[in-house]
């Protein structure tokens, strides 16, 4: 039987791929986009598997008009409030007018539920329309992740290549959990189709420590990466909320600070996956942090 799937976000970088994902079975997808965007056309017109669908999010009727008739939306919008928690809102309202059965939020994160108040923002939204969905008469799930991997070869300053060092903060014995997006968007489109899918479905494609992160950067390089203690979470709690205090904008989703409070929730082990479920739909070959460095070291001859 075909599931019909609205993708709301489908345009970015993680929801492309799971468009790209969700194609690979027996769906039919619409994809939202706003008034006066041409993104959508240009990715997705000439796919007729795929229909496109406008609305504003601001406009309830036609929101509602968009997701009816659909057995799950899938959201993987990105942004600050005015996205994640007001946008995500009139979807979900949308979703349950138009008495659509499930809803899978943009979460795709570490576990945000534990937090301490006021130490990572990003996660907060998410705990704040969490609440939203909890209340809501629709089934939910959300996927939790861990960390994006390709942030360990992207703008995160936890390996320094160029210095042959490895931080970390508090204990370099923290496990952290990391997946490809490509691993997420895989396991998105698969709870989409699972109508029995719980309330949160946990996966990690790798568990590491800072100190497994040096090992592996030495036996790649062949040059030894060394562990270099950068301060305790508490510390990088209070610079990541002086730096955001005198930041110029606070609304950009991953300014300097924020990028430090993930730092403080993932060193701090409170965002730490529990109950991780690779397993849940199959054996699959989970692309690991080993996986993302060797081919970045090999992208990168100097390192």
């Amino acid at each position: 039987m075909t599931t019909s799937v609205l993708v709301a976000g489908a345009t970015g970088d993680l929801g492309q791929r799971i468009v790209r994902d969700l194609l690979t079975h027996d769906t039919r997808i619409r994809v939202l986009t706003r008034p006066g965007s041409g993104t959508a056309a240009a990715l997705y017109g000439a796919n007729d598997r795929i229909d496109i669908v406008t609305a504003a999010y601001t406009d309830p009727a036609a929101l509602t008009a968009a997701v009816s008739g659909t057995d799950v939306v899938v959201s993987a919008v990105s942004g600050t409030r005015p996205v994640i928690v007001d946008a995500q809102r009139a979807l979900l309202a949308a979703a349950v007018a138009a008495g659509v059965p499930r809803f899978i939020p943009s979460d795709y994160s570490s576990d945000y539920r534990q937090i301490a108040l006021g130490s990572n923002r990003n996660f907060e939204l998410r705990r704040e329309f969490a609440a939203d969905l909890d209340a809501a008469p629709i089934q939910v799930t959300s996927v939790l992740n861990g960390a994006f991997a390709d942030m360990l070869t992207g703008t995160a300053p936890m390996i320094a290549f160029g210095r042959h060092k490895v931080m970390y903060w508090s204990s370099a014995d923290q496990i952290l959990d990391f997946t490809t997006k490509d691993d997420v968007a895989r396991v998105v489109a698969l709870v989409a189709l699972d109508a029995d899918a719980p309330r949160v479905v946990e996966i990690a494609g790798d568990r590491v420590t800072a100190r497994g992160v040096a090992q592996t950067m030495s036996e790649l390089t062949g040059t030894p990466f060394k562990l270099q203690f950068a301060g305790t979470t508490g510390t990088l709690s209070l610079l990541a909320k002086a730096v955001r205090r005198f930041s110029k904008t606070t609304d950009a989703p991953f300014p300097v600070w924020q990028g430090m409070q993930y730092f403080v929730s993932m060193f701090s082990g409170q965002a730490q996956l529990h109950h991780v479920d690779n397993d849940r739909y199959g054996d699959h070959e989970w692309t690991t942090v080993r996986d993302v460095l060797a081919a970045y070291v090999a992208s990168q001859p100097e390192v």
